[in-house]
């Protein structure tokens, strides 16, 4: 059902989520080590990030597996950004598979994805109307955060009203997202894994797949990094409690229940 992870803090290249860290987002699409549903995340990947000569983020995502794109790495070494959403998908049962099906979802300034799974009947009436860009159950919780957003809520209002609505609605529905403006990062913990780890820098392990580079395992500039699951073994990492949103900011994250 997906693995999803971003930054928020000092530039790192999308690498920093991918490829760098020994259990990245690269290895996830293969062998996650905490995936409720779905062993491989083969139906697609994607990532967002900001750039300050871009009004809108900049977003690249395919429906192929991560590991058969050959032009990735080296994107992923040069784009850098102080914001980062990046995920590997794994398609739920009946929903398409398709570039408009894969996350990050966008609008604007908004980035969205999703690791889970719910009934499109809970969700299409909380978009008021609005068409999504697929027909896949992401794409209509993007819609319905979107909706929100677009009125002036606040991003943590916005995301917290969609999931536990559609949570009501939904009983057995997974429901983690990852949200984000470029200045500001929401993310809720609902019937998946979610991990944080605040204050240090994304991951560095020092043998990444490819070329072997260099093994400090030092952090990497200050931020918040969160995860599907995390990205090393190093110690550091917080599991977000089941029902809850992380709020995570320049000022700080706070972590309050849904």
């Amino acid at each position: 059902m997906c693995r999803h992870a971003a930054w928020l803090g000092d530039p790192h290249p999308l690498a920093s989520l991918l490829q760098e860290p020994e259990h990245g987002l690269f290895r996830q699409s293969h062998a996650p080590r905490l995936q409720r549903c779905g062993t491989v995340n083969a139906d697609g990947f994607g990532m967002g990030w900001y750039d300050a000569r871009r009004g809108q983020p900049v977003r690249y995502r395919r429906s192929v597996p991560i590991w058969t794109d050959a032009n990735l790495p080296g994107l992923a070494a040069v784009a850098t950004s102080g914001c980062l959403l990046a995920a590997v998908r794994s398609a739920s049962p009946g929903m398409p598979i398709e570039e408009s099906a894969t996350a990050p979802f966008t609008e604007g300034r908004w980035l969205l994805s999703h690791n889970g799974r719910v009934a499109r009947k809970a969700v299409r009436p909380l978009a008021d109307g609005r068409d999504p860009e697929s027909t896949c159950d992401s794409a209509w919780l993007a819609a319905a955060v979107f909706v929100r957003l677009g009125t002036g809520i606040s991003l943590g209002d916005a995301v917290a009203e969609v999931v536990t609505h559609a949570g009501v609605d939904d009983p057995g529905a997974r429901l983690n997202l990852l949200v984000t403006d470029g200045d500001a990062v929401a993310a809720t913990a609902w019937n998946e894994t979610l991990f944080l780890r605040r204050g240090e820098g994304a991951p560095f392990a020092g043998r990444p797949h490819g070329p072997a580079r260099r093994s400090t395992g030092e952090p990497r500039g200050e931020g918040v990094l969160l995860a599907s699951e995390p990205l090393d073994d190093r110690p550091g990492w917080d599991a977000v409690p089941d029902r809850h949103l992380v709020l995570a900011t320049s000022g700080g994250v706070r972590v309050t229940p849904l």
